[in-house]
């Protein structure tokens, strides 16, 4: 089946926090049971953003309302970024929206290749938004921002998807980012 991606591209405008929720939802992304997240809590409820982000249409509701946050805030940057895995597809594709090129932020530092825990080009100086897909702890992002930040980038925002609301936004400001979720997991109506 073809997208027209014209119509998705306008259909994804303006969406609200709702809009956001039932795509998860319906894209099999949101789920309830019993799950360890990688902070080691245990939860009954798990987001899985590689199951949205693997969608075109919930990948492109999603990069619409990160760049409506991007320009309502009026950001000026030079790098987006991504930290491996699950935003990468975010990165990527708030990247082709905008123009800007991204990096690649690795969990770890590799024994092959170029060594680096940052692929693809940057400049000291230059300012990063860091994208995240869910923050919980806010650990992954943290060590993100401090390898830009030890390459002398400038990091002072960072947007996800989800935020589980269980210390990652203060974590955040700790580090000295703001932090913009599209959804906090209370906006889910649990029961």
């Amino acid at each position: 089946m073809l997208l027209d991606i014209g119509l998705v591209l306008k259909m994804s405008h303006g969406r609200s926090t709702d809009d956001i929720i039932q795509v998860l939802k319906d894209c099999g992304a949101f789920k309830v049971g019993e799950f360890v997240l990688k902070s080691g809590v245990t939860s009954k409820y798990y987001v899985d953003i590689k199951k949205a982000s693997t969608n075109p249409r919930v990948l492109s509701i999603i990069t619409q309302k990160m760049y409506e946050n991007f320009l309502e805030m009026d950001l000026k940057v030079d790098k987006i970024a991504g930290i491996v895995l699950g935003s990468i597809p975010l990165a990527v594709a708030l990247s082709l929206k905008t123009g800007i090129p991204y990096v690649m932020i690795r969990g770890e530092r590799k024994n092959h290749g170029t060594g680096e825990l940052i692929e693809g080009t940057f400049d000291s100086g230059d300012k990063v938004l860091v994208i995240e897909d869910v923050v919980t702890s806010a650990g992954s992002s943290i060590a993100g921002i401090r390898a830009l930040r030890d390459k002398n980038a400038v990091v002072e925002n960072v947007f996800s998807v989800i935020d589980r609301e269980t210390g990652g936004a203060e974590a955040l400001a700790e580090a000295g980012v703001k932090f913009t979720p599209l959804v906090k997991l209370s906006e889910f109506k649990l029961v």
